[in-house]
């Protein structure tokens, strides 16, 4: 028996390489091109970046003024004393505060009126100045200085004295003031 004849087949791959011509002009086009992109991108990373920070300093500027003001307005109502009608100025003292802080001038307002009104006090101010002394948290310690007139049963004519409130704003718990305290009256110059 004779078998048949196995065939052969051969297949010849042949491989061409390709080449591929771009004019230098091209080649420097696209290296520009890519690094204009590049450019682009980092510029406006930076400039978002910038942004965001200038963002961020302007609204702590105007955190810190409007702490500034709110301690300004309580130091100046605080100011405001007729021993006539001590109720006002008690209601002024709580007003803007915390719960817990305005407890306790409802604690004090008796003793504070044993004493201003055998006194005849009156007092008024105007602000001479505030200013962000330091912030922890949302909590900003602001020093506000208070020209006060005053008058009372000792000191008929009118004399003025710098006051110096502390005043502890808490910008979390709506802007309410926390603390109150000072140094007192300081010399006129």
């Amino acid at each position: 028996m004779n078998e048949p004849a196995a065939e052969e087949h051969s297949i010849e791959t042949s491989s061409s390489a390709r080449q591929l011509t771009l004019p230098l002009s091209t080649v420097l086009t696209g290296a520009i091109a890519v690094m204009g992109v590049s450019a682009g991108v980092c510029f406006g990373v930076l400039w978002f970046n910038a942004r965001a920070d200038l963002q961020a300093t302007t609204q702590a500027a105007a955190d810190e003024r409007r702490a500034e003001q709110v301690a300004t307005d309580y130091a100046l109502g605080a100011s405001r004393v007729d021993y006539k009608d001590l109720d006002s100025w008690v209601s002024r003292l709580k007003a803007g505060t915390s719960t817990e802080l305005a407890a306790k001038f409802d604690a004090t307002a008796p003793k504070l009126t044993e004493i201003l009104v055998p006194m005849q006090w009156t007092s008024e101010g105007t602000a001479s100045g505030a200013e962000v002394a330091s912030k922890s948290a949302q909590v900003y310690q602001v020093d506000v200085f208070v020209d006060v007139a005053s008058t009372s049963a000792q000191t008929p004519d009118r004399t003025r004295t710098t006051v110096h409130y502390a005043v502890a704003v808490d910008a979390g718990n709506g802007w309410k003031i926390v603390d109150v305290g000072g140094a007192g009256a300081l010399p006129l110059k």
